[in-house]
């Protein structure tokens, strides 16, 4: 595992676990979290004074952020892909735009909305700029509610309910970019919750609406949906490696299985894949966007000798598919489903400002 890696799982252990090891690393870097809270609030103190209303460059498409207040494992990809393919079904030509970070989530966007224009560039401005030059006529950015340079009509922040706490730490103590307070900025919050109890939702729910009262507030999950072969695998078992090709989670039941994945919230995939009587042989973790080289590769084909095969998530599946080998066992995807619980109303509403934002500026023929 290369050193990022490494740093990125020490900050994993450091942010989430209870342990007192963790616990007094925490205790030490607290100067550090007090000096970026300050850093933060004079950076959006000074935003506020430079820009007309707290709104950013005026983009030339109408757009609608997706963005959270941590670092990875809210659901955006998802959640941002469900936006772009609601703005399509009512009409409009969306395109995705994000930073760029890792090599995974441009290919996730491309496999859940197929033929939808995803551009990564960390120019938003000038990634806009392309995609209307290429026929989009708004723009849905992935992970960008700090990213204030670009003006929005719509900004949508996902907190998760499975990684929710009370005690909100911000870096390097925790995983917040900013705190709770920062919500009354988005013009909706989305709480998403992918193995999370109701219970946890719930609570999740009341300290957003005391930290943003105002703010509408949507609540979705992500449910597994089917489990298909990994894009560029090896098709196995009479399996091929066919998009409309699926079977639901509980077809692995009488499956030995070893779990890899890479994401930021690897607890709740492992719930998840738990929760619906798949016996876990092993769960093989990697730091959230990890670059997988030849040599994991084949430490998971070792481990998951004996067994039946592997199953990760899409975002793993696009990375590890094309270094598969042919003669290892199957590796399978678990593909999930977003569904709304709550406010459904409210998510529309979303698109509806982004609609009208889009019929003003589209030129119509005489």
């Amino acid at each position: 595992m290369s050193t990022d890696a490494r740093l990125r799982a020490f900050a994993e252990w450091v942010w989430y676990s209870g342990r007192a090891g963790a616990s007094a690393v925490r205790t030490v870097l607290s100067p550090g979290e007090w000096v970026f809270t300050r850093i933060v609030n004079a950076r959006n103190r000074a935003f506020d004074a430079e820009s007309v209303g707290g709104r950013g460059i005026l983009s030339s498409l109408p757009v609608l952020s997706v963005g959270n207040l941590t670092v990875g494992g809210t659901g955006k990809t998802p959640v941002s892909s469900w936006f772009a393919a609601r703005l399509r079904a009512r009409g409009a030509h969306p395109a995705l735009i994000l930073r760029g970070y890792g090599d995974d989530e441009w290919r996730v966007h491309q496999l859940l909305v197929p033929g939808l224009p995803v551009l990564a560039n960390r120019d938003r401005l000038q990634a806009i700029r392309h995609a209307r030059h290429d026929g989009a006529d708004c723009a849905v950015l992935d992970d960008a509610f700090q990213h204030r340079r670009v003006d929005r009509v719509s900004d949508v922040v996902l907190v998760s309910a499975d990684r929710f706490t009370p005690d909100v730490r911000l870096l390097p103590c925790g995983p917040y970019r900013e705190g709770l307070d920062a919500l009354r900025r988005a013009t909706c919050v989305v709480i998403t919750a992918k193995a999370a109890t109701e219970a946890q939702v719930r609570r999740t729910e009341e300290a957003v609406a005391r930290a943003a009262p105002d703010v509408p507030l949507a609540v979705v999950r992500l449910v597994p949906d089917r489990i298909r072969v990994a894009p560029q695998s090896n098709p196995v078992h009479g399996v091929t490696e066919n998009a409309g090709w699926g079977e639901p989670l509980v077809w692995l039941r009488d499956q030995r299985v070893l779990l890899a994945s890479a994401i930021a919230d690897a607890d709740a995939f492992e719930r998840q894949v738990v929760a619906s009587g798949v016996p876990v042989v092993r769960h093989i973790r990697f730091p959230d966007h990890y670059a997988f080289t030849p040599h994991d590769v084949a430490q998971m084909v070792e481990a998951a000798q004996g067994g039946d095969g592997v199953l990760c998530t899409l975002k793993d599946a696009v990375k590890l598919g094309p270094l598969w080998p042919r003669a290892a066992a199957p590796l399978w995807y678990l593909s999930q489903t977003l569904v709304v619980d709550r406010g459904a109303e409210v998510l529309e509403r979303e698109c509806d400002r982004v609609l009208a934002a889009r019929a003003a500026t589209v030129p119509t023929a005489g």
